[in-house]
């Protein structure tokens, strides 16, 4: 059943047509579309996605059958493609598509304000696009060329074909290629398409998506290349450019108030500060979810479509469980279940087509992104997707301050898989928490902006960390404590980040330790007390952490954690039987 969803009177700016009427306007009019909304609903129906919708004001209607295979060989006679048998591939035409919003001009000013609003619906579907109402004056080749000195960027060789993922064969998409211009790399972007595929810009999205998992299955040692996390930005500095000067520029996003790496203080290329990807027919960015479960923003600078694939946030196990059982060969993965999973894909060079997700009923959702239009990933979401010809994104991470319970979660996957940390998560949840106590204190300041569920997020967050570690303190015997302030230290042993404790032997480590480690990692072989090093500003900490505890709010919701067992390190903790069997320590000021 295929839908079309008019908005009337919705704050957020959406507005939804048919796939058919998207499509065929995009191919017409080249002109960005206006639109759309789910057609082919299954996973989930038709029904469960209208009744989300009208929770937002959305009015539904009927509309004609879906953009079928047919219809697209339709499209132009001036097209001429190749015949493939798509038989195979009638799955394609299973996945819904994820929503997407056009808002007003007015209602774009601050897209950290805009995205919380849209939050609770959009990340249902772990990805969702934003069409933006304002377009950039000054197009990115031209940036490119004359405002970034001598671009050039390297390109990785990516394999167009399904790796079999055991002891004898793993995708790779680490062999470089060579350095282009821009302009060499258009050139030879657009000749492989047309030897690839005839008018390949006139062919509809729907088809292009059959043909690229045609080549995948199929392949055995066709290649592409793609440039990949290069430096660099597309946004324009010409102070007339209207996008360019905006919020969404995603040079400047990071640093907004409202968003949460602005406590970054350094400079983390793809984290903090963008990087481009420029891309040919079928070059692909494999399944993966953003470092530390971050949330991610793609803008889509110029030339050919992209097909998206997303996963919500709360199918993100199965998906990795799906992975173990089905992608990979047990002998080639280093930890057990999703575990194993998680490290192999964090890799960023597994590809395989959806249709293994949905045949274990693994909800995915699908965007085709066209120039002008941001997509959004969310926190914990996979995603995957493919370019349809020569094309130039942007790319960024960011967080609000929702992200902080499943920035635990990852924090926790990091330490019992030993993965160094890419940002610094406790200094960050213990910044946060602060501003915020200062905040509540100040009712009339107007220095509050977060609302009452990013607030919420940051609060039961940071009164578990804390609990955590006066946990581990009570068990110590301690005599007194002086200490001073000390930027965060990496855990010699599981590379947690440690901001308000970490132990130290000054005689047999050169590294710190983290509190949540047994006594045969912490006794000195010298005979010499451990430190413990302790922040200077942990009592204001605790104080904030106890006034947030008070809150009703705050305490069911942490009590509701406790009775599920929701703190997965804890868990792991108790399985390693190292349940804080700690010896006999001194406290002493940080130096």
């Amino acid at each position: 059943m295929n839908l079309s969803v008019n908005v009337a009177g919705d704050n957020f700016g959406v507005k939804f047509s048919s796939e058919k009427i998207h499509r065929l306007a995009w191919m017409e009019s080249s002109i960005i579309p206006e639109v759309i909304y789910p057609t082919n609903m299954k996973k989930p129906s038709p029904v469960k996605a209208t009744k989300a919708l009208t929770s937002v004001g959305m009015k539904v209607a009927a509309a004609k059958s879906s953009f079928s295979q047919s219809t697209a060989k339709g499209v132009s006679s001036k097209c001429k493609v190749k015949k493939f048998d798509f038989r195979d591939l009638e799955w394609t035409e299973k996945i819904s598509e994820c929503p997407v919003y056009h808002p007003s001009k007015m209602g774009f000013k601050d897209p950290l304000i805009y995205l919380q609003k849209i939050a609770p619906e959009a990340s249902k579907y772990g990805i969702c696009k934003i069409v933006s109402p304002i377009l950039a004056s000054v197009p990115a080749s031209v940036v490119l060329k004359k405002e970034i000195r001598n671009f050039k960027f390297e390109t990785n060789i990516q394999p167009l074909r399904l790796a079999k993922w055991n002891m004898n064969e793993k995708a790779s998409f680490f062999r470089s290629g060579r350095k282009y211009t821009y302009n060499d790399f258009e050139r030879k972007a657009r000749k492989v398409s047309a030897r690839r595929l005839s008018n390949s810009s006139c062919n509809p999205p729907a088809y292009m998506e059959k043909v690229f998992w045609h080549e995948m299955v199929n392949g055995q040692k066709g290649t592409v290349e793609y440039g990949v996390n290069v430096d660099g930005s597309a946004f324009s500095c010409d102070p007339n450019d209207q996008l360019g000067k905006s919020k969404w520029n995603l040079k400047h996003l990071s640093r907004l108030p409202n968003s949460i790496l602005r406590l970054v203080e350094r400079v983390i290329p793809g984290i903090t500060d963008p990087m481009l990807y420029i891309g040919m027919l079928f070059g692909m960015f494999a399944w993966h979810v953003e470092d530390h479960y971050l949330y991610s923003i793609n803008y889509h600078h110029s030339g050919a479509p992209k097909t998206w694939y997303g996963i919500p946030s709360d199918a993100a196990l199965q998906f990795e469980r799906v992975v173990h059982d089905n992608v990979y060969s047990q002998d080639i993965l280093s930890a057990n279940g999703e575990d194993g999973a998680f490290e192999l894909l964090q890799e960023k060079t597994t590809m395989f087509p959806p249709s293994i997700l949905l045949q274990h009923n693994v909800p995915v959702y699908k965007a085709v992104q066209m120039p002008g239009e941001f997509v959004v990933t969310f926190p914990r979401a996979y995603h995957a997707g493919f370019s349809h010809g020569f094309n130039c994104g942007e790319a960024v991470n960011f967080a609000t301050g929702d992200w902080f319970p499943l920035g635990a979660l990852a924090s926790q996957r990091y330490a019992l898989l030993r993965k160094t940390p890419l940002i610094p998560y406790e200094e960050l949840l213990c910044n946060e928490a602060m501003f915020l106590i200062n905040s509540l204190k100040k009712e009339n300041s107007g220095t509050l902006s977060a609302d009452l569920t990013s607030q919420r997020s940051v609060k039961v967050p940071f009164v578990r960390l804390i609990g955590l570690h006066k946990q581990a303190l009570q068990h110590l015997k301690v005599s007194s404590t002086s200490s001073h302030a000390q930027e965060t230290q990496v855990c010699g042993h599981c590379k947690r980040d440690c901001y308000l404790a970490y132990i130290m032997c000054t005689c047999c480590y050169s590294d710190p330790i983290c509190l949540f480690h047994d006594i045969d990692l912490l006794n000195c072989s010298c005979g010499e007390k451990c430190t413990i090093f302790l922040r200077e500003d942990i009592s204001a900490m605790e104080d904030a952490a106890q006034k947030f505890e008070q809150e009703e709010e705050i305490l069911l919701e942490l009590q509701k954690e406790t009775k599920f067992g929701h703190d997965m390190f804890l868990k792991s903790i108790l399985k390693q039987n190292a349940v804080y069997q700690y010896a006999v320590f001194d406290i002493l000021p940080l130096s």
